[in-house]
């Protein structure tokens, strides 16, 4: 690559079954990494040669992407865009933990990870804390980490049971017009919760834990009046309660429970004049022991890489509306 510059390249050793995972199908990992960073990557035998501007952040990279691929992680593109990210964030001790940590296997097999730096600060969260605000735009992994750590912790037998919850706020037609009884009108609400469950422990036994109440998917307003020992609970879409229904959630747990919010304050659906819970919470809750908060960003997302773009360009227009005209 031109104007990279000279010298002796940094060389990062590999175990020759480890080497494939880590260049990725043609080299594409590779090809990201060279893209991305004023660096170039040569294979030689069993190890990988790295010269130029940036040898030195893409050979922590790759020795970490060589440990990962060693534990029998595998190593995708989009595992790579994180990582680069968290690098060129000098945020290179966050690396370690992205790719040892496994919270749950997936009925398919899959193993479950924080996929980038901010991801891993709120599973921490979750592991150390009983009352866990997670906040950050959408794609980032707010509800589907949370819903691993509680099958996780179901499945470690730490909480007897799930509970997962969100505030159905209707937009532009009222529940009372829609066909059905109550649970076919609320369902498509909580339909990405269910697809979530049914990926991580499957159809039929998602269906058995809802029968025997071992998981409990509702809307919040079905909260009201109970208190929850024993249980993992996690609130989802909290930026579209009301001040009254998240003090209402937040005063429902019971001894041994652990409670998980989660929301985008970009992503308002009540009335403007109707303050969000969510923000509320953040305000009055910020600081209290037991309590943690974790923001997400932009580069926190793990969709397509475009939503990270799109995110950024609505970022961008945003700031361009609020600035002070001249």
């Amino acid at each position: 690559m031109p104007g990279l510059a000279s010298g002796s390249p940094i060389q990062v050793q590999c175990d020759e079954h480890v080497l494939p995972v880590i260049l990725g199908e043609a080299d594409a990992n590779v090809r990201l990494l060279e893209d991305m960073f004023s660096a170039t990557v040569t294979v030689a035998d069993a190890s990988l040669a790295v010269r130029g501007r940036d040898a030195g952040k893409v050979a922590r990279l790759l020795k970490a992407l060589a440990a990962a691929a060693r534990e029998g992680h595998p190593v995708s593109e989009a595992d790579v865009r994180h990582a680069a990210r968290a690098i060129r964030r000098d945020a290179a001790r966050d690396l370690a933990v992205l790719f040892s940590q496994s919270i749950v296997t997936t009925k398919a097999g899959k193993r479950l990870r924080p996929r980038t730096a901010g991801q891993a600060r709120y599973v921490a969260a979750m592991a150390e804390h009983s009352l866990v605000f997670c906040i950050g735009p959408a794609g980032t992994g707010k509800t589907y980490l949370g819903m691993a750590m509680a099958v996780a912790a179901l499945q470690a037998k730490r909480v007897g049971r799930i509970v997962l919850t969100k505030p159905v706020v209707e937009a532009g037609e009222s529940l009372g017009y829609l066909p059905g009884d109550l649970a076919e009108k609320v369902d498509p609400y909580m339909r990405p919760l269910y697809d979530a469950l049914d990926e991580m422990i499957g159809p039929d036994t998602t269906q058995r834990h809802m029968e025997r109440r071992i998981l409990e998917v509702l809307p919040l307003a079905y909260m009201r009046g109970r208190t929850l020992n024993d249980a993992f609970i996690l609130l989802d879409e909290a930026q579209n309660t009301t001040p009254q229904q998240i003090k209402m959630f937040l005063t429902r747990m019971g001894f041994g429970a652990q409670m998980v919010v989660t929301g985008d304050i970009t992503q308002i659906d009540l009335p403007e004049s109707q303050p969000s819970g969510l923000v509320l919470a953040e305000r009055l809750l910020r600081g209290i022991k037991g309590v943690a908060f974790v923001e997400l960003s932009k580069e926190d997302v793990v969709r397509h890489p475009l939503v990270h773009d799109i995110i950024e360009a609505y970022e961008r227009g945003e700031r361009r509306q609020s600035a002070p005209r001249s």
